[in-house]
């Protein structure tokens, strides 16, 4: 998963992330628990099941629920048009996975 060019990128004091483009306008403001997905993300080179896992491990949650909470999420910033996924070459890699159907 990658940003689409245009995304800036902001995190403000109160740890917040904001993420805007311009064509098409879309603002997105997220809760810090997000600003964190977001940072993993950026860490893992876009790849959600490593992303997950680091989280997972730093909040001692369980990995599959953070990687569905990731999905979730990913879904939204797909839907709003501030990402795209984008296949890694990583073996094992879960970016261009298909979304995994509701439970």
């Amino acid at each position: 998963m990658r940003p689409v060019p245009q995304v800036r990128v902001h995190l403000d004091a109160q740890g917040h992330l904001h993420l805007a483009a311009e064509r098409p306008r879309r603002r997105y403001r997220c809760a810090p628990v997000c600003a964190a997905m977001w940072l993993a993300l950026q860490r893992s080179d876009g790849e959600l099941g490593a992303a997950a896992a680091s989280l997972a491990a730093l909040w001692e949650c369980d990995p599959v629920h953070t990687l569905t909470d990731l999905e979730i999420w990913a879904g939204e910033l797909r839907d709003a048009g501030l990402v795209r996924s984008e296949p890694c070459a990583s073996a094992g890699c879960l970016c261009s996975a298909p979304a995994r159907p509701p439970l």
